[in-house]
């Protein structure tokens, strides 16, 4: 029989989580034996709990999701660039008793949408929010050429803080009260999209064709994706980005990228 690897998610909550769905569906389709858990782990015992994890020799890696993701930047090992220039990891990956720490949103982010017919490159993009989850992809989004990003969050302190710690890769700002150009794309990393405290936007110039992009994902529509129905057929969750930074991370395990069309397919069967 193949050795079974032990692979895991830990977050907290964690009853949510997807994640084991979708890596047992890479992992039958790429035949690689592998026991993928979910992991509910109070915030005093992450460190020790890492350590525990990885201290069996058929663990290969985990995957971190809130509220520890900047926690697992902090840990020893190999941290990628892009991980420490956004203080965030998702994905720990150990090779020779090392352990490699990588951050896949960004990239699985820019996946998804390249998926569904959109190109940052020359376009005008509104990101709601300023919290972890824009800054995971903040990152990938600042370096596609886009035209401008402007960044709205109700703590003005956090979106300014982003803008300087980006503005050397694109042209950021933090207010729509002058603009003139429509924007091509609008990207919500704010939870009250999902939990119902999303409070729509006035006064937005948009085009026909604007995508509208929730980074949250849900069985359900999400508040978001409910208010923007109504500006534009192109609105879409984070459901694809949560299979494509999941496949990024079995391929920083196992060195191949899985196929990713059915298992995003079985996730849109499951919508209510």
């Amino acid at each position: 029989m193949n050795k079974k690897y032990k692979l895991g998610v830990v977050g907290y909550p964690i009853e949510h989580s997807l994640s084991p769905f979708i890596h047992s569906r890479f992992s039958r389709k790429e035949n690689i034996n592998i026991e993928y858990l979910p992991y509910k782990v109070e915030a005093n015992d992450f460190d020790s709990f890492i350590k525990e994890f990885f201290s069996d020799r058929y663990s290969k890696g985990v995957n971190v999701t809130l509220p520890y993701k900047k926690n697992a930047a902090n840990l020893t090992g190999v941290i990628s660039v892009e991980a420490k220039y956004v203080n965030a990891v998702n994905t720990i990956v150990k090779l020779d008793e090392e352990l490699y720490f990588y951050s896949t949103d960004g990239k699985g982010f820019i996946r998804d949408i390249n998926s569904k017919g959109f190109n940052l490159k020359n376009k005008n993009v509104l990101i709601i929010g300023a919290g972890a989850a824009i800054e995971s992809i903040l990152y990938r989004v600042a370096q596609s050429n886009t035209k401008s990003i402007t960044i709205l969050n109700r703590t003005e302190e956090k979106a300014d803080r982003l803008i300087r710690k980006f503005s050397n890769m694109a042209k950021i700002t933090a207010s729509i009260e002058h603009q003139v150009n429509p924007f091509d794309v609008v990207i919500n990393g704010s939870s009250a999209g999902l939990t119902g405290n999303f409070e729509p936007i006035k006064d937005l110039l948009l085009n026909k064709n604007t995508y509208f992009y929730d980074l949250n994902y849900s069985l359900t529509e999400t508040h978001f994706c409910k208010w923007a129905n109504e500006k534009s057929k192109n609105v879409f969750d984070g459901m694809g980005m949560l299979v494509y930074q999941a496949a990024y991370s079995f391929e920083k395990w196992f060195g191949v990228f899985p196929e990713t069309k059915s298992v995003i397919k079985d996730l849109e069967d499951m919508r209510e």
